[in-house]
């Protein structure tokens, strides 16, 4: 069983995650921005990392910080929560191969679900009744606006 959770999130997600770990007694770990210091997950976790600046690119996407994180708290295993990192299968992976746990789809099936024409695909492969649409990419189009006749444009 996993003993310590670090979670690679914030805000509302990140304390249900961390609730639900404490329930089930696992230690809770936080990240960070510097903008989110005084918010309530940071305090709810069992412990909390600085993991960089406001910018979720220097921070939330950081994922060096977020190892690194992991590492100095002796995490056992990384949840990414939602967006962010979550669907980013690289992730995933290096989280895996730092020997870590990954909570979450493992890296192919991130890879595989996230090209929603291949998904889509893949479903109906699989014999997952799926909405009639398209099955194959859509081609690259501009489209252009132009306001109605009449309308008045400042």
């Amino acid at each position: 069983m996993i003993e310590s959770l670090l979670v690679a999130n914030r805000g509302e997600i990140a304390r249900r995650i961390i609730r639900t770990a404490k329930r089930l007694g696992i230690r809770a770990i936080a990240v960070y921005s510097e903008a989110d210091a005084q918010l309530p997950f940071v305090a709810e976790a069992d412990e909390a990392v600085l993991i960089g600046p406001p910018n979720p690119a220097q921070s939330y996407r950081n994922v060096s910080a977020i190892l690194a994180a992991a590492k100095s708290t002796g995490a056992q295993a990384i949840h990414p929560g939602y967006g962010f990192l979550s669907e980013n299968a690289e992730f995933a992976r290096t989280v895996e191969s730092s020997g870590l746990i990954w909570v979450g789809p493992d890296a192919d099936a991130i890879t595989a679900m996230g090209d929603k024409i291949n998904a889509r695909n893949l479903m109906a492969a699989a014999g997952v009744p799926v909405a009639p649409g398209t099955t194959d990419p859509a081609a690259t189009w501009t489209m252009r606006w132009s306001p109605p006749r009449g309308s008045v444009t400042r």
